[in-house]
């Protein structure tokens, strides 16, 4: 809707109910805001609706990927991709100025996304739409911020780069791989996330384990013939549940979620499998949390691990940057995959309370601020 029929909506109330009027008011201060900010910063805008109007669940990150190199490309970067794990759909996006790979400063994020994909959408001052705040608002700013401090004169060939990953939301198989093909050195790396415009001190550790339980199937009429795999397992989840987990005086407790659950084919038959996966997210002790879910199965009978045990530890950034408040983060990054002895920020707009979710958004003024925030956060390491 153009602004001068929403001012004319508000005239409108006036002659009929001047209430409304006064509760119109909100909105159209609000809608000239957005559309101020839209018209000043539309390279932007336009650049986060295009990465995030394209769906990039994690497995399937193709288009978004394409279209960044070409991006990149008509604007003068070098750009190089890599196939991650041989998969052509699935490839890391490596940009910088000139012919010098190895750069001072690295500004990276993830273009893949959780399930399900849903449309970008704009409502008052949010910006709605699968991955609009994790993390597809923290390429489109870095973009932003790489080409303002290039125009401005700021930074010259050598200073910054940056990286564009597949696969965070799961395995981090991108980032592992741009280990091995990049092959540089920084002297500090900023990471992408979302973090309220603040940054981070630093986030929990994860460790991820499978399990299963073969019982044996009868008809539920005579249940001794039979070993219910679900009795175990249930047994089992309620004594993992009161296992007491590390604390970290900075990061909080460790917490166990119990994810998936599955086990049975009908009521009136005696459960013979069972499966499960859980997760705890790591504040403290990292070591003690492995053993732990190492040793787990070893008290059921007809109970195994089954796949590998995905862990990383806690990590502790770099946070105490002037102009900048800081953070304490419950959840997990990229951070741990990549390797390298150099300084770490983690920064970016918009809350980790609304991704993932059926809500997902960020605001406009966000977006823009995280511009300004990672080019402070660039100069501020060269």
């Amino acid at each position: 809707m153009k602004l001068s029929t929403i001012l004319a909506l508000g005239v409108s109330c006036v002659a009929a109910t001047p209430l409304n009027f006064v509760e119109q008011i909100p909105l159209i201060g609000e809608r000239i805001k957005v559309h101020d900010l839209e018209k000043n910063h539309a390279s932007l805008f336009n650049l986060h609706r295009e990465l995030v109007e394209r769906p990039s669940v994690s497995g399937n990150e193709d288009d978004v990927a394409t279209y960044l190199e070409a991006y990149l490309r008509n604007r003068n970067f070098t750009v190089e991709t890599q196939v991650v794990d041989g998969n052509e759909a699935r490839r890391d996006v490596y940009a910088y100025m000139g012919s010098k790979r190895d750069n001072k400063v690295l500004l990276t994020s993830h273009i893949d996304t959780v399930p399900p994909f849903f449309d970008y959408r704009i409502e008052g001052n949010k910006i709605y739409g699968r991955g609009s705040v994790d993390a597809k608002s923290c390429v489109s700013a870095m973009i932003t911020a790489f080409q303002e401090l290039r125009e401005e004169g700021n930074i010259e060939e050598g200073d910054l780069a940056m990286l564009f990953v597949v696969d965070e939301e799961f395995h981090g198989r991108g980032m592992k791989n741009a280990n091995k093909y990049i092959d540089t050195t920084w002297d500090a790396v900023i990471f992408g996330e979302p973090t309220e415009l603040k940054l981070g001190v630093g986030h929990k550790g994860i460790a991820i384990a499978s399990y299963e339980v073969e019982g044996k199937a009868s008809h539920s009429g005579y249940p001794e013939l039979g070993v219910s795999a679900n009795e175990i397992l249930v047994k089992a989840l309620n004594d993992l549940m009161n296992t007491p987990l590390p604390e970290s005086k900075l990061l909080g407790p460790s917490t166990l979620n119990l994810g998936q659950i599955n086990g049975g084919v009908a009521p009136n038959v005696v459960p013979g499998f069972a499966n499960t996966t859980v997760s705890i997210r790591i504040a403290d002790g990292f070591d003690e949390v492995i053993n732990i879910l190492e040793r787990f199965p070893d008290s059921y009978e007809r109970m195994k691990r089954v796949g590998d045990l995905y862990a990383v530890p806690p990590q502790y950034l770099s946070y105490e940057v002037p102009g900048f408040e800081s953070i304490i983060l419950a959840y997990s990054t990229d951070i741990p995959n990549i390797d390298g002895d150099f300084t770490r920020h983690l920064y970016g707009p918009g809350s980790i309370h609304v991704a993932h979710g059926a809500n997902e958004y960020v605001t406009f003024d966000d977006l823009v601020e995280s511009v300004n925030g990672y080019k402070k956060l660039v100069l501020h390491n060269l």
